[in-house]
């Protein structure tokens, strides 16, 4: 049992290293460049389940010694701290703001998105991005989404966002030029919503 657990914790990182580091941040940058796109990371992590492999390729992409994660006890509960520890490197913290990465895997009890780190005037970037996994990012209610990067509106059908989230999110943009970004994940995909998106409901 014990070299079983070692071995799922040993497992499921980038085969190619630097490939697929690449094409994991050239795909997440995207996302985040073009609000309401769907990027797909399938075939690059797979971290321990329940957590999405999207979720795995981001985090395997882009935490490491310097990046401190949250997670929430779902996540947790996942075995996913182990995971990242072995793969990144990264420490784990009980701190929302005090995390560069946050991973959520139950909408149900995310914490209100003011918790997490927004930067400061002086270090904007000194923010938290919130990776949120969700069941699906393609059959929730339409949502329409305007600001930079997109040319006129475009459109995006979450599903199972958290009650309350559209108005923290208004919050969130309300902070601008600090604020956090969010990164939405259902099994391989990812949809970035940056700081600068306006979210309203179709």
């Amino acid at each position: 049992m014990a070299d079983t657990m070692v071995s799922s914790t040993l497992e499921g990182g980038f085969a190619d290293p630097v490939f697929d580091a690449q094409a994991a941040f050239s795909a997440i940058m995207n996302a985040f460049a073009r609000p309401g796109t769907i990027v797909d990371l399938a075939g690059l992590a797979r971290p321990p389940a329940p957590v999405p492999p999207a979720a795995g390729a981001f985090l395997a992409a882009l935490a490491d010694y310097d990046t401190p994660l949250w997670l929430d006890e779902a996540a947790l509960g996942a075995g996913i701290a182990e995971w990242l520890t072995f793969h990144t490197g990264a420490a784990i913290v009980s701190d929302t703001a005090a995390a560069s990465f946050a991973l959520a895997c139950d909408p149900s009890a995310l914490p209100p998105l003011s918790r997490f780190a927004g930067g400061t005037a002086d270090f904007p970037d000194r923010s938290a991005t919130l990776i949120l996994c969700l069941p699906d990012l393609r059959d929730g209610p339409p949502l329409a989404l305007t600001g930079p990067g997109i040319e006129r509106e475009a459109f995006a059908n979450p599903q199972g966002l958290p009650d309350g989230f559209l108005a923290g999110w208004a919050d969130n943009r309300g902070l601008y030029p600090c604020g956090i970004d969010v990164l939405l994940v259902a099994g391989s995909e990812a949809l970035g919503l940056p700081r600068t998106t306006k979210i309203t409901e179709r």
